[in-house]
């Protein structure tokens, strides 16, 4: 074995909605800094990333609007389900995703929360929202390839 082992990972939530709502440009990987019962209800899939974003604030990027439910089991330290959490990624990383927000118009959004080699990751993307005319033209698109993919099956 000369290289890496490949990382084991499992996904725990994904934001599908998010696709569907912008175009999505640049994906980055970012921990999460968690509370002990959060990290316990991520590892029973009680995650929602619907609503969440990232905002940069002081250099330092912030996950917003993500509901992770408090741990059945949990006691009165449990944690707020929407809090904010605090993102791990490296200065240069933060800096080029907030000039980009800041000049280019994007939007930070989580697509996907995951859990690699027994850590919880989210995968933000760099997203411009799509105009209405573009949701019509991509559902039109997929209709298209449905049709046509039922058109070849019956042959």
């Amino acid at each position: 074995m000369a290289g890496k082992q490949e990382a084991a990972i499992q996904v725990i939530a994904e934001n599908r909605r998010a696709r569907y709502d912008y175009h999505l440009e640049d994906r980055v990987e970012a921990g999460l800094v968690l509370q002990g019962t959060e990290i316990k209800s991520i590892r029973a899939r009680h995650v929602q990333l619907q609503d969440g974003y990232v905002r940069i604030i002081n250099g330092e990027a912030w996950l917003f609007g993500v509901h992770i439910a408090p741990y059945e089991h949990g006691n009165r330290f449990n944690h707020e389900p929407t809090r904010p959490r605090k993102l791990l990624l490296h200065r240069e990383e933060i800096r080029r995703l907030y000039h980009q927000v800041r000049r280019e118009g994007f939007t930070l959004i989580p697509t996907r929360l995951y859990l690699k080699n027994g850590r919880a990751k989210v995968e933000v993307a760099l997203a411009r929202g799509k105009k209405k005319y573009d949701k019509r033209q991509a559902i039109a698109e997929r209709e298209a390839k449905r049709r046509a993919e039922a058109a070849r099956k019956r042959r």
